[in-house]
């Protein structure tokens, strides 16, 4: 029952992705990444004097290198969601668990060589050519709309959230609370997208546009309360699988919200994405049985 927590974070996040398609026509992907950071900052500092954490830290590089990442993929995930169909922006982002799944390949590879044996690897590598696969499908029709852009970015996105992935990761095992995690990846998020904002400008505030700023960092800190207590008091394989539900509630407010229309090919390479992701997770799940959630 604990699991289903997974749903209601899938249907915060797929709405964070509403408000930011809606919010990038008056605003650039850096400025939404700055106040976004702002709001999850300001409500972390509340929540962790309330709970009695400390945000003090005894790895800062540990820190640093998970918001740098961390940041590049929620970056590129926004210019993504402006630039393609929401669902398809989802999807790219959400392909983690397939990238740690070739990470995981090309390292067992480098290490064994042609000593690998096959049918350990065997799963792991057709679990890749079903993602890269479906990535193939769901992109053909992506390219015939000159969104070459999007999609090369889109990809960059689940890269760089399967790096961030892997350091929140290793960030638990050092014993760092969920919580002193997410506020410096928020600190992070406020510097790089005003580092940014100087050179792709600061757009005035005019209302009421200005207002989806607000709901985008409250959903996101919903999402990740949400997706934390999932995985922290349900089944993992479950939980991680549940996560792919945002790509199904994406795609509905794509269609209901913003008329999107993927033809029969981009269905069937969004589904195939899935699959492959669920099947990752059953290998990373037997790796690492208790690895913490990813985050947005």
């Amino acid at each position: 029952m604990h699991a289903l927590w997974m749903l209601l974070a899938s249907l915060f996040f797929a709405s964070m992705g509403v408000c930011i398609k809606f919010a990038s026509s008056h605003f650039n992907s850096f400025e939404i990444v700055f106040y976004r950071g702002i709001v999850g900052a300001i409500f972390l500092i509340a929540m962790t004097r309330v709970n009695g954490v400390s945000l003090r830290t005894r790895m800062p590089m540990m820190h640093v290198w998970r918001s740098i990442v961390g940041t590049i993929s929620l970056t590129a995930w926004f210019f993504a969601i402006a630039a393609l169909p929401l669902a398809t922006a989802m999807t790219l982002n959400y392909m983690s668990s397939v990238w740690i799944a070739t990470f995981l390949l090309g390292g067992a590879l480098l290490m064994q060589g042609r000593n690998a044996p096959i049918r350990e690897q065997g799963p792991l590598f057709l679990t890749v050519l079903m993602g890269f696969g479906g990535v193939a499908l769901m992109l053909r029709p992506t390219l015939a709309e000159h969104q070459v852009v999007g999609a090369l970015v889109g990809l960059l996105s689940g890269i760089f959230a399967a790096f961030a992935y892997l350091q929140v990761a290793a960030l638990s095992r050092a014993g760092e609370p969920e919580s002193r995690t997410v506020f410096y990846f928020s600190i992070g998020a406020v510097l790089a997208g005003g580092v940014g904002m100087l050179f792709a400008g600061v757009t005035p505030w005019h209302w009421p546009s200005a207002l989806w700023l607000l709901p985008i960092g409250l959903l996101a800190l919903f999402g990740q309360l949400c997706m934390t207590r999932a995985y922290s008091r349900g089944a993992t394989m479950v939980v991680a699988n549940l996560q792919y539900s945002g790509i199904v509630i994406a795609g509905i407010y794509g269609i209901v919200f913003f008329g999107d229309q993927l033809p029969l090919m981009g269905w069937l390479g969004m589904a195939l994405i899935i699959v492959s992701g669920i099947a990752a997770t059953v290998l990373r799940t037997r790796t690492v049985p208790n690895a913490p959630a990813e985050e947005h």
